[in-house]
């Protein structure tokens, strides 16, 4: 019988994660098919139920879900624990067990993005979401010594750092204000720039003025596609780096937690790159940030 993976968010019309695990399950001759459930938050219980049954090999969740659901977990794997947010959940008997494989998915493009130099010790965040909390993490993991997160709304950014407090208290992990005065200070300060928010996902703008971002800067967003911030690093000499490969192994992590097999690289990346030239741009099961809480509040969406 066909083994099924769904992924669970709201919206998921058009899916990236789709294309790239169904061409990884093609590729090696596994019955899956991967679909797409758009879940309202209220709905989200009764998904997660349905998903314990036997014909379910496994499941992506993806905004806004990834820290709601934490609570409906049978067991959580030290990556979800640490980070508060699940991403992909596999099956042990009816238990369902929590993973964030964006965390490993985190670490590969941090490495490409650092490259040969020496890693860096200090970050600024833009994002409070999900996504932020495994770039966080994955940070303090990398040995940085200095992380300020940057949020719309600052109460869900000293959320975060809060939730980090333990993990983090050898280091200075700070919470600021979302001033564009304020960014630029520290960006002065920095070597590494992350965009875990969704703006520039949906429209061409940018989190932070252009002018603000310097040649020294290594800048990672975590939307797959040429957004204006990587645009704009890029104009003024930046390394700038897109979510491609965070994309690709944090689901590469999930095809091979559902199946106990390697991912197959090569045919994922190029089921990415064919699904991008097909026109889909959502790249949901990766961590586009978080809109309600990231977005200017004059154009925040309704609820």
């Amino acid at each position: 019988m066909s083994k099924r993976v769904v992924l669970i968010g709201h919206p998921v019309a058009h899916s990236l994660s789709g294309a790239m695990q169904q061409a990884a399950f093609d590729a090696l001759g596994i019955d899956a098919k991967y679909e797409l459930w758009d879940k309202a938050p209220i709905a989200l219980a009764d998904a997660i139920a349905e998903v314990r049954g036997d014909d379910f090999l496994g499941v992506n969740i993806t905004i806004p879900h990834k820290e709601r659901v934490v609570p409906m977990i049978d067991r959580l794997t030290e990556e979800a624990l640490a980070t508060g947010a699940v991403n992909t959940l596999t099956r042990e008997g009816k238990r369902l067990v929590g993973h964030n494989t964006d965390v490993p998915g985190f670490a590969a493009a941090l490495d490409k993005l650092v490259g040969r130099q020496k890693m860096p010790r200090q970050a600024v965040v833009l994002g409070a979401g999900g996504g932020a909390r495994a770039v966080v993490y994955g940070l303090i993991r990398a040995g940085f010594l200095r992380i300020v997160v940057f949020n719309r709304h600052l109460h869900r950014a000293e959320g975060l750092v809060r939730h980090f407090g333990k993990s983090a208290a050898h280091m200075d992990l700070r919470a600021m204000p979302w001033h564009e005065s304020i960014i630029e200070s520290e960006l002065a300060k920095t070597k590494v720039l992350i965009n875990a928010t969704s703006i520039g996902l949906n429209a061409d703008v940018s989190p932070i003025p252009g002018e603000v971002i310097t040649g020294d800067l290594l800048v990672l967003d975590l939307i797959y596609k040429r957004t204006r911030l990587l645009r704009d690093a890029e104009s003024n000499g930046a390394h700038a780096m897109d979510g491609e490969t965070m994309l690709l192994h944090q689901g590469a992590a999930a095809f091979t937690l559902w199946t106990g097999q390697p991912a197959p690289l090569d045919v994922m990346s190029q089921a990415l790159a064919d699904a991008r030239a097909g026109g889909l741009r959502s790249a949901e099961g990766e961590p586009a940030g978080d809109a309600e809480a990231a977005v200017p509040e004059a154009a925040s969406p309704a609820g």
